[in-house]
């Protein structure tokens, strides 16, 4: 079984907005979270606005935002592929639950579009991964 690090990128439409050597990497798809460790088996699978989570092969821990995407492994590879990627620390929280407590009230009152519904999604997915990257 390879134990060498996983060679990770995470990219966005704009660019690349992680890189590095990772020993884990948890992702949420379709289907549900998966974990990625050295030697997985190939895997392309779509995944959902969500946090994701990545060991570096240093110990330290990152936490970013995904607003959905691919997730591929091969050969020791991962790629993230986002149209919308940003690192955890990037994000205010702040902000982001204010624009979550509006568009809540919203929902709850049965005026919330279908855009603003999705805009709820993505606004947890971002504030999932900035209260990670706080820790």
């Amino acid at each position: 079984m390879d134990r060498d690090p996983l060679k990770v990128q995470v990219v966005s439409a704009e660019k690349v907005v992680w890189s590095g050597e990772a020993v884990q990497l948890i992702a949420r798809t379709v289907e549900g979270d998966i974990g990625i460790l050295p030697g997985h088996e190939p895997l392309l699978a779509l995944l959902v606005p969500s946090r994701v989570e990545i060991v570096t092969a240093d110990g330290r821990q990152e936490a970013l935002f995904v607003d959905g995407g691919f997730i591929s492994v091969a050969e020791g590879r991962v790629s993230v592929l986002a149209q919308e990627a940003r690192m955890g620390q990037e994000i205010s929280a702040r902000d982001a639950q204010a624009e979550l407590d509006g568009l809540t009230l919203k929902h709850q009152n049965g005026e919330a579009t279908e855009e603003e519904q999705h805009r709820m999604h993505l606004l947890k997915a971002q504030l999932a991964a900035a209260e990670k990257a706080a820790r």
